[in-house]
């Protein structure tokens, strides 16, 4: 008669077995074959993940602990074998390494089945990336490139972690923590824009990370565009481009945010928003064109430049704390002028905000609508002074005009709007 409480044990031998055998394979096919080949191939790995899976079963860490260094022991003596009796040029420890984590590989597919499973294919798929591996590591990544992942990866892991996320009194209330993250992420699109670059071209590659980009923070994108336009002439249009997307991106997330607030207020900006949209992604979609061909062939420079990331985020942090200091000593003139005045640092905030008044009633829908338009007018002019401070006049001018027009079609189409409804 079938047990049900056997199931998790019968699973998780399943998922050992599994998992053994897609490693082994993968070391089988890279074994080779006569006297020099590697000492373990499918059978060997599929042995250490069920002997890791039985080992657990009994239930006894000693039994467990014992197991492992026997495969470590195994994993040593194939090793000295390779490198000192058959003297290979290039014995490596890939093979033995991977033999004692196929066996823990089993001891957890008894505890987390999908867990072990996961992890055999994450193993195996790493195994034969060797040959891509070893070309991106030797190859396709520069030195510069290596110092700056390794600059924001302790960035991310070591500095951010450390620093208080309570507020400061003499930064107006802001938290640390909260200036480091705006500087990583703008450290982020920096490294997002070179990677896409180096992929896709100028043109593809600065527009594509430019939109996704704009769905983080379009200020933030525009400030990390300017920076590279300062560096590199060369991708003007390009940024530029990247730049312009950005500000649809804008667009498209404060509608989503509405509708997930206050869905009538969404159907009531919608006009205007798609039309904002529809002329920042055509003016972008433009100034990509134009910036085909213009990408460098090669470049010594890394893609972070953490001097940039550093003023813009003080920048931003200035006009933060320029709005609480207006709302301390003169307080809020209304709900829209709260709106604006939110809206100077994050436009997302304000209209977050106003959705919540109105799909809690309190706040008339026209009212609403009229607050999110002037919300994102007022982040517009932000943005406007960030791409002239960023990246110069020739670059703000041309993000300004995009900005103004998005921005005036959409007031545009809400007057139209307003009027049709009126008659």
């Amino acid at each position: 008669m079938f047990d049900p409480s056997s199931t998790p044990a019968a699973l998780g031998l399943v998922s050992a077995l599994g998992g053994g055998l897609l490693i082994g394979l993968e070391r089988e096919r890279r074994k080779g074959s006569g006297p020099d080949r590697e000492p373990a191939g499918i059978r060997s790995f599929t042995l250490a993940s069920l002997a890791g899976a039985f080992a657990q079963v009994i239930g006894e860490p000693l039994v467990v602990a014992c197991g492992a260094l026997a495969v470590l022991a195994l994993a040593a003596v194939a090793y000295w074998r390779s490198q000192v009796v058959q003297r290979s040029r290039d014995p490596g420890m890939t093979t033995e390494l991977a033999l004692f984590v196929t066996y823990l590989v089993g001891v957890v597919s008894m505890q987390l089945p999908l867990v072990g499973g996961g992890a055999a294919v994450v193993i195996a798929v790493l195994l034969a990336a060797q040959a891509r591996l070893h070309r991106f590591a030797t190859r396709v990544l520069t030195e510069a490139e290596l110092h700056d992942a390794l600059l924001l990866a302790a960035l991310v892991l070591v500095v951010l972690p450390l620093l208080p996320a309570t507020p400061v009194a003499w930064l107006g209330g802001l938290q640390p923590r909260t200036l480091g993250l705006l500087a990583t992420l703008i450290l982020v699109l920096q490294a997002a824009g070179h990677v896409a670059l180096r992929f896709f071209g100028a043109a593809a590659g600065m527009a594509l990370s430019g939109l996704l980009s704009g769905f983080v923070s379009s200020t933030a994108t525009i400030a990390s565009m300017g920076t590279r336009v300062r560096a590199e002439p060369a991708l003007a249009r390009a940024c530029e481009a990247g730049s312009v997307l950005s500000t649809s991106a804008t667009w498209v997330l404060g509608l989503i945010i509405l509708t997930a607030t206050s869905p009538p207020l969404a159907a009531l900006v919608a006009a205007p928003a798609l039309v904002a949209t529809a002329v920042a992604a055509g003016t972008g979609l433009w100034r990509a064109r134009g910036a085909k061909g213009t990408a460098p062939e090669s470049s010594k420079a890394g893609p972070l430049r953490p001097r940039e990331a550093l003023l813009v985020a003080v920048l931003l942090t200035a006009a933060s704390l320029g709005v609480g200091w207006a709302q301390r000593h003169f307080g809020d003139a209304g709900v829209l002028a709260g709106a604006a005045l939110t809206a100077i640092a994050d436009a997302h905030a304000a209209c977050a905000a106003l959705g919540a008044l109105a799909g809690e009633g309190r706040l008339e829908l026209q009212a609403a609508a009229y607050g999110v338009l002037v919300a994102i007018s007022t982040n517009a002019v932000t943005r406007s002074i960030t791409a002239f401070v960023a990246g110069g006049t020739r670059f703000g001018s041309v993000v300004a005009a995009s900005l103004a027009a998005s921005t005036g079609a959409a007031w545009a189409t809400w007057w139209a709007v307003s009027r049709l409804a009126a008659g």
